[in-house]
């Protein structure tokens, strides 16, 4: 007996580039902030989105997630291209880590998270918030979009958390010990905000509060760069800015604040 017609994947190839523990950062992020939703899946379905020409970091993603937060969480990853699945194959260890062929619409699953790192990038701007609408509608309820990019070893990275009503938060994040300025995170914005980095934009205001409290934060550097980090972010917050992250994630190189972020002066991203 056939069944309904298989849904075309929507999207395209992209160029696949990774590298191992290229994601630990957001990894790590979605172990700390997520966890509460996995835990309270009756069943913890993750997807991670476009992983790229190998499939280490699905595998190293399924991994932390066993570790951190549930060890019968299943992973799924998903690419466009069939080569890339098959080639995936051989890591696979059903049931909590398998591959499948998917785009944007999530090949028909329901997961409680999804993982998109560096998939959008490779989109023009006009074709985001599309994206990000057939991803979440695919959600199981309470489900959430994990979507961003990072530079190719992972140094530097940002990230967006989206639910069904749209962009909740937004993360920078850094290898404090690689970092020469806050300023070197506009590169690897999210595609949302990655053009919008000009005058009168709330991202370029954000990004320059941030590089002025890092200058300001300079005599820290003597107790190392985590330490100018933090107080960097101290200094942000204490002139106005709506930081959401607390000390434990700063110390991890992180900022995060709400989308939209609302600066001292009236503005805001998108």
């Amino acid at each position: 007996m056939s069944g309904a017609p298989r849904r075309r994947p929507l999207g395209v190839v992209t160029r696949g580039t990774t590298n191992p523990n290229r994601l630990r950062r957001v990894d790590n992020w979605i172990v700390e902030t997520c966890a509460d939703r996995l835990r309270a899946a009756a069943d913890p379905l993750v997807v991670d989105l476009g992983y790229g020409a190998t499939p280490v970091t699905a595998v190293e993603l399924r991994a932390r997630l066993a570790a951190g937060v549930r060890r019968d969480v299943r992973l799924v990853g998903l690419e466009i291209d069939p080569a890339r699945v098959a080639a995936a194959t051989p890591a696979a260890d059903p049931p909590g880590l398998t591959f499948a062929r998917g785009g944007f619409e999530l090949a028909g699953l329901r997961p409680v998270l999804v993982r998109a790192f560096n998939v959008l990038r490779q989109y023009d701007e006009s074709d985001v918030h599309d994206a990000w609408r057939t991803m979440t509608v695919a959600l199981a309820p309470g489900g959430v979009l994990v979507e961003g990019t990072c530079d190719e070893l992972g140094r530097l990275a940002s990230w967006l958390l989206i639910d069904a009503d749209g962009p909740r938060t937004l993360t920078l994040a850094a290898k404090l010990t690689t970092l020469g300025s806050p300023a070197e995170l506009a590169e690897r914005l999210p595609k949302a905000l990655i053009h919008r980095n000009v005058p009168g934009e709330a991202i370029h205001d954000l990004i320059q509060a941030l590089e002025d409290a890092w200058r300001t934060a300079a005599p820290y550097a003597t107790f190392g760069p985590r330490q100018r980090w933090v107080r960097a972010v101290t200094h942000l917050k204490a002139e106005g800015w709506p930081v959401l992250s607390t000390p434990k994630r700063w110390r991890q190189g992180e900022l995060t604040v709400p989308w939209p972020a609302q600066p001292p002066r009236s503005c805001t991203f998108g």
